[in-house]
């Protein structure tokens, strides 16, 4: 990554796609609780490419129990008949805060311990809802962070500054001397940038780097500025 970037206090970080995958899918899932609820045999792909296609057509979305509701009923519309029962939806609502049906992607650990030896303060910035924290402390996750500001808690989604901003006072840092990583230009990047925070995209699908972008969470260790001694042969 060729960026440059100013002094570096805090790095903040988006969750889904940035630090954690559904696991195996999202179709595994959603298939793995349909067949409990009556409906055998969906295959997940089919159900990966509804959800893609409810996902892009959602419009405006405020990460609320009713919005995904409407999301998982979009997605179920293109493989069944019927409207797909409350309980079966409760239980998907509900399997999306266990530990099981996330994979934390390798680099994230490694990556937070080396910042936090360098003294970085972290936290995450995420549109999600109210299972989010849950979800974090199960993944083993949430110890990490300083901060962890989610979208339901101040009604405001990214790419709001105001949700950015209230990141920073929690960070007690100044907007410029935070980075904030995730994987949208317009949430993340173009959101933190409006919040004067310094800003990166991951894109874990290029093996390569570009100027704005990263493709493994380890590089944003080489945008630190050295501690004294390091890297002048200094005890």
């Amino acid at each position: 990554m060729n960026q440059s970037h100013g002094r570096i206090r805090a790095i903040t970080l988006d969750v889904g796609g940035t630090l954690i995958q559904p696991w195996p899918s999202v179709g595994h899932v959603y298939a793995r609780v349909a067949a409990e609820f009556g409906l055998p045999g969906l295959p997940p792909q089919w159900l990966n490419d509804q959800f893609k296609c409810a996902w892009a057509a959602r419009g405006a979305f405020d990460y609320t129990r009713p919005a995904w509701q409407r999301l998982v009923n979009r997605t179920f519309a293109g493989v069944i008949q019927q409207p797909v029962a409350p309980e079966c939806f409760d239980r998907i609502y509900q399997q999306f805060v266990q530990a099981e049906s996330w994979q934390t992607f390798a680099d994230v650990v490694p990556t937070l311990k080396h910042l936090r030896d360098r003294r970085i303060r972290l936290g995450v910035i995420s549109n999600w809802d109210e299972r989010l924290e849950p979800l974090l402390e199960r993944l083993d996750l949430a110890r990490w962070f300083e901060a962890i500001v989610v979208s339901h808690q101040l009604n405001c989604v990214k790419p709001a500054p105001a949700i950015f901003r209230h990141a920073a006072e929690r960070l007690d840092c100044d907007p410029e001397e935070i980075l904030h990583v995730g994987d949208s230009a317009e949430d993340d990047v173009a959101g933190a940038r409006a919040a004067g925070f310094q800003a990166a995209r991951i894109d874990r699908s290029d093996p390569g780097s570009s100027k704005e972008t990263v493709s493994d969470l380890s590089a944003l260790v080489g945008l630190l500025s050295p501690q004294r001694g390091e890297g002048r042969g200094e005890g």
